[in-house]
């Protein structure tokens, strides 16, 4: 029994000189720490950003330049002009005139004195009336500091082409790129085909008179 109660105040005595030797922390203390700056100070650089200015106009202006294969009579320069209106986002019409000169055909040029057309009858002018549709808007980048919005699209329409004295019912297919250069100046890239019928040479086909032109557009 003795021992047992020996043993206790030992254990007792152990004890209490323990937690004296702990150090004391106060609410101060603890809330201190906790108010401490952070060992890691993030710095994060804001990228500054300007939103396009796109101009609300509907109409849209320009003229354009390329090359025309006449079929059968060589491809040759071409040059023109369109004006645009935007129905909808999506939607626009389009009325473009353009004129080229046709080369002469491999058989005048074997035959030596040989013409199929005088020089008036080789313009070639069409008028053309059409509807295109906005497809895959999106932006170009260029460096690191210029972005570009940009739009593919689709475009067919109708119309009438002067050549060789006659007047042809034509009907236009194509497809083209638009990249706006800031709010009112856009780049064009366009791809078309003239397709009407013709039996010039003595037989009667459809001709498919292939233009790749590029341009310049003002909305206003």
């Amino acid at each position: 029994m003795e021992n047992w109660i020996r043993f206790l105040l030992l254990s007792g005595i152990t004890l209490t000189m323990f937690m004296g030797s702990l150090p004391a922390f106060s609410q101060e203390a603890i809330d201190g720490s906790l108010r401490s700056e952070p060992v890691v100070q993030p710095e994060i650089a804001r990228r500054e950003f300007v939103e396009p200015d796109i101009d609300e106009e509907d109409f849209e202006v320009g003229v354009y330049a390329g090359f025309l294969s006449v079929e059968d009579f060589g491809t040759s320069p071409v040059y023109g002009a369109r004006i645009a209106y935007h129905v909808t986002e999506g939607i626009f019409l389009e009325a473009a005139i353009g004129t080229s000169t046709a080369d002469k055909t491999s058989f005048e040029l074997l035959s030596g004195n040989v013409q199929l057309l005088t020089d008036d009858q080789r313009d070639f002018t069409y008028y053309n009336l059409s509807a295109g549709y906005n497809l895959l808007p999106g932006e170009v980048f260029l460096g690191g500091r210029h972005a570009y919005n940009s739009q593919f699209y689709l475009i067919a329409g109708v119309g009438s082409t002067r050549f060789a004295g006659n007047d042809e019912f034509t009907v236009n297919v194509g497809a083209g790129y638009r990249l706006l250069i800031n709010d009112w100046l856009t780049l064009h890239l366009d791809a078309r085909d003239h397709m009407f019928e013709s039996d010039l040479l003595g037989e009667a086909k459809t001709t498919h008179n292939i233009e790749l032109h590029g341009g310049l557009t003002f909305f206003f």
